[in-house]
């Protein structure tokens, strides 16, 4: 959906932000399908029960079938629950059918993280008549009644993009930018566009960079990212000096593009989600940055809140949850869990490797072997 020391902290985040979730996160390859995992164990955490996890798609981001949704099962069940993964494949029907499926058959908790904010807000309102507390994960369903949201502050994922941008760019005056944005309908795009805004607008509006053009990507989709990059690119002339793109998915689709013309790895390009694609291509150089999120903490700390409300115990919910989401729609503060992301440029992979998220074997293989020597990464 981004330098790195990581010290994965809980964000008590600020009052009234909308505060959104990654979105989409990264590169563009897909995890194992739709996929259900189910396991009991003993109630290490004190709960007790099933809890169902409904996850968007796999299509446009690996982060939810490579650690979403195993930090989600490990977490879950640490905590004392049983726990079935599901993915809705893109698939709103699905989405609606998985989650009446988990309603009817009377689940402690309702984990959600919708692809389509009304389609999250009416299987919200359908867990409320049957008294199944909804943790909105990753993404808010805005319009909904979910009774807790985790995420990460989003803002701080496109305030770091967009410093990242203007580092690379310093010595050039005048340069040209392209951003490359994720789905209008995904409020976590929104406040993504917002982050890269606050940070590039003062630098555009005093003409130290030149926006060429921002366009928003329906769906996260990255082939149509290419597409509209390609035409925004030949648009211009074949020029651009930098790109911020949303997410990793989105940065390897321009990255392609800039190969076709023999510009990758001269112009910058932003990403987010720490992949193992989007690692190697900021090792390789193609790729300036990307965002690191702490998705073991995000895991972890829905467990938390769901082992709390499974026990009825809003008051430890909510020492849990101090920050807020404002839900523009209804006019409601959300009780949040928001974590903080980091930047990693290529000498911060170590750390993202040795946090676990990311194994060596993965992005150090061929021509990337000596990088990630040089790097100590084995």
């Amino acid at each position: 959906m981004r330098s790195r020391t990581l010290t994965l902290l809980a964000a008590t985040v600020s009052t009234g932000l909308v505060l959104t979730a990654c979105g989409a996160n990264s590169s563009n390859s897909g995890g194992t399908g739709s996929s259900s995992a189910s396991s009991s164990a003993p109630a290490a955490g004190g709960a007790s029960g099933k809890v169902g996890v409904i996850l968007p798609e796999t299509a446009t981001s690996a982060r939810w079938e490579a650690f979403d949704k195993p930090m989600l099962q490990a977490a879950l069940t640490a905590q004392g629950f049983e726990v079935d993964v599901q993915n809705a494949q893109g698939d709103n029907q699905k989405f609606s059918t998985l989650a009446d499926g988990f309603i009817s058959s009377g689940v402690k908790v309702l984990v959600i993280a919708p692809g389509d904010p009304a389609v999250g807000a009416a299987v919200e309102a359908k867990a409320k008549t049957a008294g199944i507390p909804v943790i909105d994960y990753d993404r808010p369903s805005l319009g909904g009644s979910a009774d807790y949201y985790v995420s990460f502050d989003n803002e701080k994922v496109g305030q770091l993009q967009g410093q990242a941008m203007a580092d690379a760019l310093k010595s050039k005056p005048g340069a040209g930018v392209v951003q490359i944005e994720g789905a209008p309908t995904d409020n976590n795009a929104t406040l993504f566009t917002k982050g890269q805004d606050s940070v590039l607008e003062p630098l555009f509006s005093a003409g130290t960079l030149k926006r060429i053009q921002k366009q928003p990507i329906n769906d996260w989709d990255n082939q149509l990212g290419g597409t509209t990059f390609e035409q925004i690119f030949t648009a211009n002339g074949g020029k651009v000096d930098g790109v911020v793109a949303a997410n990793d998915g989105l940065a390897g689709a321009v990255i392609t593009i800039l190969k076709k013309n023999g510009l990758n790895g001269k112009v910058p390009v932003t990403g987010q989600d720490a992949t193992a694609d989007g690692l190697m291509a900021v090792m390789r150089g193609d790729q300036y940055m990307t965002v690191f999120k702490p998705i073991k903490e995000e895991a972890e700390s829905t467990a938390k809140l769901a082992a709390a409300l499974a026990k009825g115990d809003t008051a430890g919910a909510d020492a849990i949850a101090t920050g807020k989401l404002h839900d523009p729609k209804n006019n409601r503060d959300i009780k949040s869990v928001l974590l903080t992301p980091t930047t990693i440029l290529a000498k911060d992979i170590k750390t993202v490797v040795t946090q676990g998220y990311v194994k060596a074997a993965e992005i150090c293989g061929g021509d990337l072997a000596a990088k990630c020597s040089s790097l100590g990464i084995s």
